[in-house]
């Protein structure tokens, strides 16, 4: 994609609204990028777990618009820091997944791809077809994810595509039972594929998404372009789904707050810098919360570390 290197405030701010790559917005930011490198350089020097986690904080959260500038008062300062800051925002987020990248890869430049033995294997066990993941046979699972060599490089190369995890016929067949015939709406759902998989089981879910991934994910018809919180008032229902939530979201603490919803379900990982809002989990009071480890061994692949919490409110 071509995108024309940005100069004032406003076209910095539609260029960010595009989704540009990490490539891309470094060579239109250069001395922004460099500031940032910095930064970053020394934090990783210090490998303190807790700056890396309030970063990660830091940078998946959105910068509100002020009033004014979305009435057109674009040209004074401070609308130039708001756009200076949103950029900074987004290199230190991009530059964080790649640091995460080449430290699951091993590879730093270059491209990183299965050899054919192995992306064949992939392929087969986990996709329909191209990128379509399918629900998979945990024994099917068993007896083929041991030929596959190059393991460690399969969630970094899908991961860029907006897939986190890969899901068993029995993880489905547990969450459709959870669920049961409830209304349930999945959240922050990108290409749908669990939503998909749970009406397969007679699930009645409703997903959304609010496409900000558009750039590498295919958005289905059936994924609406909601973001999460317009998706809850939009369609309040007693069971909210979400896999892989952003580390420190905000939009988790809504999901609490409803008074419709009885269970919220995530999916996600045990780390608690790559996923979920661990301080509003701990924080909020009106609903008990357990892992579910008998569903939390079928999410797939098990190097990935990941668990299924539920959500369920208290009795009044």
């Amino acid at each position: 994609m071509s995108i024309k290197t940005p100069i004032s405030p406003e076209q910095r701010l539609l260029f960010l609204q595009q989704n540009p790559s990490f490539s891309q917005l470094c060579a239109a930011c250069p001395a922004q990028w460099q500031a940032v490198r910095e930064e970053l350089e020394g934090v990783f020097a210090r490998q303190d777990a807790a700056e890396i986690k309030a970063l990660i904080r830091q940078s998946s959260t959105r910068i509100d618009y002020h009033a004014h500038f979305l009435s057109g008062e674009r040209h004074g300062r401070a609308f130039a820091e708001l756009v200076s800051q949103q950029e900074r925002q987004r290199l230190i987020e991009l530059a964080l997944r790649q640091y995460a990248f080449s430290v699951a890869t091993g590879v730093s430049q270059g491209k990183v791809r299965f050899n054919l033995w192995n992306g064949l294997i992939a392929q087969r066990l986990l996709f329909e077809r191209d990128l379509v993941r399918k629900p998979v046979s945990m024994q099917r699972f068993k007896w083929t994810w041991p030929l596959i060599s190059q393991k460690h490089l399969l969630m970094p190369l899908v991961a860029k595509r907006g897939i986190y995890c890969f899901y068993s016929q029995e993880l489905i067949a547990g969450l459709a039972q959870l669920i049961g015939q409830q209304p349930c709406l999945e959240i922050a759902a990108g290409d749908g594929t669990l939503s998909r998989f749970l009406r397969q089981h007679h699930v009645d879910i409703t997903a959304c998404d609010d496409f900000s991934w558009r750039q590498v994910v295919d958005y289905p018809a059936d994924v609406l372009q909601l973001d999460a919180s317009a998706a809850l008032k939009r369609f309040p229902s007693k069971v909210v789904v979400c896999c892989w939530p952003p580390a420190g979201n905000t939009f988790e603490k809504q999901i609490f707050r409803q008074r419709e919803v009885q269970t919220y379900i995530v999916i996600g990982s045990r780390s608690r810098f790559i996923t979920g809002n661990w301080d509003e989990y701990q924080a909020q009071s009106a609903f008990d919360w357990q892992e579910r480890r008998d569903l939390s061994q079928l999410v797939l692949p098990p190097e990935l570390g990941a668990g299924v919490w539920v959500f369920q409110r208290k009795a009044q």
